[in-house]
């Protein structure tokens, strides 16, 4: 009775443990199902991006379908499963290469708020005379696949070239100014309106440009503006030197020499000015401060500046022709031309060429590179008075005391046109739009288009109160400054000067800062004198005729020709045979092989020229040592 009173306790205390275990396993299952708590600070997830959206909707896609596919396949068909895999994935890769090719072709339209589209995308098209107007070189022949940098660089130049090209016919519809005209009633000349009536008819700004400076004590006067075509400078022959800021009618300096200006010319900027005086030149400053005086330089006539090598040129009464450096003060060429007293002189703005008027009627083009004349034209028969040339460098018009005006092509040096001028012209100016001022004693006409068409009469005509002295056309403006005996006359010529101007190059409204960032750039860039040519194009070609004269001294110290065959490429070997070491070695070996047939070939030949002068010599030796019958009487 106790044995079954014990046991039936202990299978009591066993049930009610396991119950026990239930429990705890259950509570645990149902803390295991349950969610944990986030921390409390999350980690930044990164931002998605196009191509991650992209690839998870078709991530999502993908397991759509495969959850489908699973459902109505067997999962026992593994084979069928990954084929079906395969053809999806190339599916999607075609998919994706046809959407990116359509986006490709179709323009991006922009679309706007109201949900339109944009009906012209794309930026729009340009004339083709307007890309031809702005056109600047033709393409290079590219030399080939044998030298790949030289290509690479022609083709980076062309699409600069290109781009500019295009920027710039494009921006050209930006440009506000046209150039004006004057146009008379029906029968009625231009050459007859005074300048009163023009003065009259223009506007205020435009009519203040027309004044007179009565300057009859110190004349004549010779002129000269600035490249910006705001400042003036003036110097009479007696010695008054005068800089004007003739916009706002502003002196900026006013000095006396006390001695002859032969000539007056302004230096890169309106803060300096050259003068010419009767013994040397002297540079002063825009406030009339002396700054240098340059002794090497005497006796000056005329100068001319060259603004983008820093160069001034000038011409002595001793035939001298002298460059000095103005960005370091110093002497770049001194050239005698041996051609008597240098007073008339011009430059060719396209490739910085100093034409020189000689008293035997020739004109001569000069370079610092050479000691002697470029060119040498016979113009006229007398003595050449003046000289200009046009602002693209392709022609040339001179005057001269056989009383006529010659035009010339300066590409081909031959006369285009000639007019003969009562009494001579002793001062010609060619304007930015091709107008050609003539100075006849105290008339000054100006005529239009003279080497396109032979021209019979004046475009304008007006008459100063003295001989004229200097003439020269305002950059930018519809203006001709005259220096005459009885001062200064500004005159009004529409048509004359380019509308728009360059802000980057010659701005008339710069401030000091930007003239100053404007010298420093400039200085950086300047043009050495040794690139002046007559064809400044050439400087980017290849001389081809100094390449095969290279190629000659080459052959000549090998004895053979390096590119007479073709380069040889040693034939691949396995089982390690073609080794870096090996290659070399057998490319070595070739190239003695044929060195040594050339030099033996050179050798065998040395030897025949020998074995030929030692058998000429052994003959002249018999010849002597035979006597004739006659030496016997010989001395």
């Amino acid at each position: 009775m106790a044995l079954a009173r014990y046991l039936r306790k202990a299978d009591e205390e066993d049930n009610c443990r396991h119950v026990v275990c239930k429990t705890f396993a259950s509570k645990m299952a149902s803390a295991g199902d349950a969610t944990p708590k986030s921390p409390h600070v999350e980690k930044k997830k990164p931002p998605v991006r196009y191509w991650q959206e992209a690839a998870k909707d078709a991530t999502n896609e993908n397991n759509a379908e495969k959850d489908q596919n699973e459902s109505k396949q067997m999962p026992s068909k593994k084979l069928a499963r990954q084929t079906k895999k395969k053809t999806q994935s190339a599916k999607k890769k075609t998919q994706s290469a046809k959407k990116r090719k359509q986006e490709m072709e179709q323009p991006d339209e922009k679309t706007f708020i109201s949900g339109k589209v944009d009906p012209f995308p794309g930026p729009a098209p340009i004339p083709q005379d307007r890309m031809q107007k702005f056109r600047r070189k033709d393409k290079i022949e590219k030399p080939g696949r044998k030298r790949p940098k030289l290509n690479k660089m022609l083709t980076h130049s062309e699409e600069a070239s290109e781009m500019a090209q295009t920027q710039a016919a494009r921006f050209d519809l930006l440009l506000p100014e046209e150039a004006g005209f004057l146009e008379g009633d029906e029968g009625e000349d231009t050459c007859l309106i005074s300048q009163e009536d023009i003065a009259d008819a223009v506007d205020i700004t435009s009519g203040a440009k027309y004044f007179n400076l009565k300057l009859s004590q110190f004349g004549p006067y010779r002129v000269d503006y600035s490249k910006t075509g705001r400042h003036l400078v003036l110097g009479g022959k007696r010695g008054h030197v005068a800089c004007i800021d003739w916009h706002s009618k502003d002196l900026m300096c006013e000095i006396n020499v006390m001695e002859t200006v032969n000539d007056v010319k302004w230096l890169h900027s309106e803060a300096m000015y050259a003068v010419a005086q009767k013994k040397w030149l002297y540079i002063y400053d825009s406030k009339g401060i002396e700054l240098h005086c340059i002794r090497k330089f005497n006796d000056v006539l005329r100068m001319q500046f060259l603004p983008y090598h820093f160069l001034l040129a000038t011409a002595s009464a001793t035939s001298f022709l002298q460059y000095l450096d103005v960005s370091v003060g110093k002497e770049v060429a001194a050239i005698c031309t041996k051609t008597g007293r240098l007073d008339v002189m011009c430059q060719n703005p396209h490739n910085a060429i100093i034409h020189l008027g000689h008293h035997n009627g020739t004109v001569t083009l000069w370079s610092p590179n050479q000691k002697e004349a470029l060119v040498k034209m016979l113009c006229h028969q007398g003595a050449v008075r003046s000289v200009a040339v046009d602002k693209a460098g392709t022609y040339m018009v001179t005057s001269g005391m056989d009383k006529k005006l010659k035009v010339y092509d300066i590409r081909t040096f031959k006369p285009l046109n000639s007019y003969f001028i009562p009494a001579g012209a002793s001062c010609l100016s060619l304007s930015q739009r091709g107008l050609l001022s003539a100075a006849t004693g105290d008339v000054v006409q100006v005529y239009k288009d003279v080497w396109n068409s032979p021209v019979t009469k004046p475009y304008m005509a007006h008459r100063v109160r003295g001989t004229v002295w200097g003439l020269q056309f305002c950059p930018f403006e519809d203006v001709l400054g005259v220096g005459h005996g009885d001062g200064f006359t500004s005159m009004l010529v529409p048509g004359a000067g380019e509308p728009n101007f360059d802000g980057l190059d010659a701005n008339p409204y710069r401030s000091v800062k930007q003239r100053q960032e404007w010298e420093v750039k400039a200085l950086l860039e300047k043009i050495q004198p040794e690139l002046i040519s007559l064809n400044p194009i050439e400087l980017g070609q290849v001389d081809r005729a100094t390449f095969q004269q290279r190629h000659q001294d080459r052959v000549q110290a090998l004895g053979y020709d390096p590119l007479e065959k073709e380069k040889f490429i040693p034939k691949y070997k396995k089982k390690g045979r073609s080794s870096a070491g090996g290659v070399e070695r057998r490319k070595k070996k070739v190239a003695h092989e044929d060195q040594r047939d050339v030099i033996r070939r050179t050798v065998e030949d040395k030897m025949k020229a020998e074995k030929e002068r030692k058998q000429k010599e052994m003959k002249a030796a018999l010849l002597s040592s035979q006597k004739a019958a006659l030496d016997r009487f010989k001395k």
